[in-house]
């Protein structure tokens, strides 16, 4: 055997077992307790179940982007050190326009505005 072929069939035969543990072990009758919200130690004032709005993902869905895309464009200054500099500028000008276009489109259709 391979050492390829010896650590896939370790890798396979261990996810298997930990799988197979995981699903016999844990207790899986809930209970008052299990079930009820935490508050701080205190009684619960209300549904802890509440749906949450969807404009509020929306918005963390469009922070999480905008985020990456600074993450994105970080090592674009030493692009300047490239045989060919502009490739990456018009892969990230792209991703600009990109960007800049579903965040207008979602500014245009009201998705952004939080009350209605």
């Amino acid at each position: 055997m391979t050492l390829f072929t010896t650590m896939m069939l370790i890798t396979i035969t261990l996810s298997i077992i930990l799988m197979m543990v995981a699903h016999l072990l844990p207790d899986t009758s809930p209970d008052f307790q299990k079930l009820s919200p935490y508050e701080c130690g205190f009684d619960p004032m209300g549904s802890a179940r509440l749906p949450f709005s969807l404009h509020f993902f929306l918005v963390a869905i469009l922070f999480l982007l905008f985020d990456l895309e600074i993450a994105l464009l970080f090592p674009l200054p030493w692009a300047d050190q490239l045989a060919l500099p502009m490739i990456p500028y018009i892969y990230t000008l792209v991703l600009i326009i990109l960007l800049g276009g579903g965040l207008a489109y979602e500014w245009i259709q009201g998705g952004l505005e939080w009350a209605k």
